[in-house]
């Protein structure tokens, strides 16, 4: 397991844990000082391996004892817009996403979702969704967490997509072009950025999928099988990582 600090917690050659992670550090890991942890520092992904030497209510202090680059992230950038699920399926996708190594998440509001967001809600719930992803995250070893946005709706999704240099339409009713034959097509770079759009339990419309291949999206077909909204961002990723040479940290 990685704890994650930000880069005032990190002074030359001490490094300070606070918060939450205090209490799971002494009462849960049960932790004792001389024990070494694997610390991460969210502002520029560099890994520590540190010393307890104190230990209080309020925090953890340790010895660097190692500085070195983080490994374990993909130069695959993989960012999936989710259509919001019901339920309690969101939390299931971040944090198996957040596990394959997906980048960010951002949830999608489409004409067949079910699930209605207000304000107040939105910010209660992306609150919550980045803790899952943290927690994900430690457990996962990654080097950094993966972010989920805000939410959005159709016509903001469009205007994002100019950003990528590949998208992918998860799309029911699409027949010819299939998702291996995408990728084949991929000449990958450094920092390579893809999205990933899943549509929610209703599906699709197609009107929301021509205005989506209009803005740039490559529609494709997963098979002859459809997958489940909370299951397509997990094949997809995995699909992808192995494909573009994420295995193995390639």
């Amino acid at each position: 397991m990685k704890f994650f600090v930000d880069e005032n917690q990190v002074n030359c050659n001490n490094l300070e844990i606070i918060g939450q992670d205090v209490n799971h550090i002494k009462n849960v890991l049960r932790k004792k000082d001389g024990d070494v942890l694997n610390i991460v520092c969210r502002n520029n992904n560099k890994n520590f391996i540190g010393k307890i030497k104190e230990m209080n209510h309020d925090k953890v202090i340790l010895d660097v004892l190692e500085e070195k680059d983080g490994i374990s992230e993909s130069s695959i950038n993989i960012h999936i817009f989710q259509g919001l699920p019901k339920a309690d399926k969101m939390e299931f996708i971040i944090q198996k996403c957040t596990e394959i190594g997906v980048s960010d998440i951002t949830p999608v509001v489409f004409k067949r979702s079910v699930v209605k967001l207000d304000e107040k809600d939105k910010i209660k719930k992306i609150d919550r969704w980045n803790k899952i992803a943290e927690v994900a995250a430690k457990q996962s070893e990654r080097d950094s967490i993966l972010e989920v946005n805000n939410v959005c709706n159709v016509n903001e999704l469009c205007q994002a997509l100019e950003s990528f240099d590949c998208v992918l339409l998860a799309y029911e009713k699409e027949e010819d072009n299939y998702l291996k034959d995408v990728l084949n097509k991929i000449d990958k770079k450094e920092n390579f950025k893809i999205a990933v759009i899943i549509g929610p339990e209703g599906g699709i419309e197609e009107e929301e999928a021509s205005k989506l291949i209009k803005s740039g999206a490559n529609s494709v077909s997963l098979g002859k099988r459809i997958l489940r909204t909370e299951t397509a961002p997990i094949v997809l990723s995995s699909i992808i990582m192995y494909e573009l040479g994420d295995i193995g940290g390639k």
